[in-house]
């Protein structure tokens, strides 16, 4: 594994003196000690349209510049979402988890039989205009007006859930916090019991998880019982709400649809699984984040205080800073000429939004962490164009939400120790965050 080779003591120094054209930032243990950004300064500065080759992932165009990023985000005629928006696994890779046992059984509820072991199609993974109906279908659930409706409920649950924290003893932000307001709020979407909403976190962090190097799943085999587990539960819910009365939810919303309740099951579960990785990973590593930027720049936590009105920006802030999902995928639907660079047709391009967020010629100071930026909002962190994140007033809403009643409860929220990265290129988020409340107000 290529991962397995990184001396992250030296990751900075190895990032500036390797060869230029070996330059790989696709590294999962790079991303979980934090310690890509030397590469991704490199590539902005002397290789902003970088050709990386074969690793534990496939060969792709790496894009590291804000401009650049959005040029190809908003060139759907050239760079296709079809087939999959992450890096896939190289083939070697891919052999190596077959011959350890992974890969999904051939009865699994999301093994397509026409695309075995391939990925499932969602709307976020389509071109128009299939991609816009389906988008169309579920925007009603995060629009402004049901965003109201819900802004209540999402502040009692906030309240509930930190008047429950211990005061003097450490605990873990991620589990208490994070993890409980997005999970409550998805499964509010998804129009399921709250008692079952940990059970979203759970999933979510599967979906994601290679067994033996993270706490999710310890074996292929018990991956694919909580998959076969997480296919059957929203199997049911389909057929629950495709024979009841329309109704507001997520899954009402897609069984109901005109353009999508006549999808496969292999569509519907694609999109349960975009649904439930964008509703909850995201805003739970924004949170998080949040707490750890806020003590890592204590000036900031003091100005933020002083004058909670910054509260919005301090939100866009940290969605910037934080930059929960790394990149995305395209692929070149014709050859381009991009960047001084001939890009094939067939080509993975992958736009860094983590980079392009830190892109000095566009974002001044981009490394610090600033609430009260002059154009907070300007940032990739929910990708741009037809393809921009259709819950990004959710993720901001219970942002805003939490800290509110944060500042209303407590002086203070003291980080203890570093937090538990995620070991991914996609998801760049937190497993554990120590904390110490020290007094309530």
């Amino acid at each position: 594994m290529d991962d397995a080779s990184i001396d992250l003591k030296n990751a900075a120094e190895a990032a500036w003196a390797a060869p230029l054209e070996t330059l790989n930032p696709a590294q999962r243990d790079l991303f979980q000690a934090d310690a890509m950004w030397p590469y991704f300064e490199r590539l902005r500065r002397e290789d902003p349209v970088h050709f990386t080759p074969e690793s534990d992932f496939a060969a792709h165009w790496g894009v590291t510049k804000y401009n650049d990023i959005l040029a190809i985000e908003t060139n759907h005629q050239a760079f296709s979402s079809e087939g999959g928006i992450t890096l896939p696994l190289s083939d070697r890779y891919f052999e190596q988890v077959v011959a350890e046992g992974g890969g999904p059984s051939a009865d699994s509820p999301f093994n397509d039989p026409k695309n075995p072991g391939g990925p499932l199609p969602m709307f976020i993974a389509m071109d128009p205009p299939k991609h816009d109906v389906q988008r169309k279908t579920v925007s009603p659930a995060v629009a402004p007006g049901n965003l109201a409706k819900m802004e209540p409920l999402i502040r009692e649950r906030a309240g509930a859930i930190l008047d429950s924290l211990p005061i003097g003893e450490e605990f873990d932000w991620v589990d208490k916090v994070s993890m409980e307001l997005t999970a409550m709020t998805l499964a509010t979407l998804f129009g399921i019991p709250q008692e079952d909403r940990r059970r979203l976190t759970h999933w979510s962090d599967v979906i994601m998880a290679r067994p033996g190097r993270d706490s999710a799943v310890a074996t292929w085999e018990e991956k694919r019982t909580e998959m076969f587990a997480y296919g059957s539960y929203f199997l049911k819910l389909w057929d629950e709400r495709v024979n009841a009365e329309p109704a507001g939810d997520l899954i009402s919303m897609l069984a109901h649809g005109p353009e999508t309740r006549g999808m496969s099951r292999f569509e519907y579960l694609g999109n349960v699984i975009l649904l439930t990785i964008g509703g909850n990973d995201t805003t739970r590593n924004t949170i998080s984040g949040s707490v750890y930027a806020l003590n890592k720049n204590p000036d900031q936590y003091a100005k933020l205080r002083a004058d909670p009105a910054l509260l919005p920006s301090m939100v866009s802030e940290t969605i910037r800073w934080q930059t929960p999902l790394a990149h995305m995928r395209r692929v070149a639907k014709e050859d381009v000429e991009f960047g001084g660079k001939t890009i094939r047709k067939g080509d993975n391009v992958v736009m860094w939004y983590v980079s392009g967020n830190r892109d000095e010629e566009v974002i001044e100071d981009p490394n610090a962490y600033r609430i009260d930026r002059a154009r907070p909002r300007q940032h990739l962190s929910f990708g741009f164009g037809i393809h921009r994140c259709v819950g990004n007033r959710l993720a901001e809403l219970q942002l805003r939400i939490i800290w509110e009643e944060i500042l209303k409860r407590f002086d203070d929220i003291v980080v203890t120790g570093e937090p538990k990265r995620v070991w991914s290129v996609f998801v760049k988020g937190y497993e554990t965050l120590p904390v110490v409340i020290p007094s309530r107000r």
